[in-house]
């Protein structure tokens, strides 16, 4: 319950925000990207500001998700190793508590039999 009201406090004025700022920003703007001749038509691009702001901000998350995903690399390694060694050693586990089994079951029958 706490979790959809924190997402209703964040996400209702964040999107009342974007609103006003693509109502603000409806004006044309050429992205040029050939610094050294900018009326080139090729190299250049126009659209309303706020397409321009939101590729930026999609941009933005993309390339900070993908060094997050690079950095966290380690960590996801030694978690996978960890998980082989942790299934490794239930398996060994299993295994002994089927040796000490099969022990407990056989003990009183060679007992039985070193008695007669």
């Amino acid at each position: 319950m706490s979790k959809k009201i924190v997402n209703l406090l964040v996400f209702v004025p964040l999107a009342i925000i974007l609103v006003v700022l693509c109502v603000a920003n409806r004006q044309a703007v050429t992205l040029a990207l050939n610094p050294f001749k900018p009326d080139d038509s090729l190299l250049s691009f126009s659209a309303p500001f706020f397409v321009f702001i939101f590729l930026a901000v999609i941009f933005g998350v993309f390339l900070g998700s993908m060094v997050t995903w690079f950095s966290q690399g380690k960590h996801r390694k030694r978690a996978r190793t960890e998980a082989k060694e942790a299934i490794r050693w239930h398996d060994e586990a299993n295994r002994h508590k089927a040796a000490a089994t099969t022990v407990a079951i056989n003990a009183p029958v060679d007992a039985r039999i070193a008695s007669k």
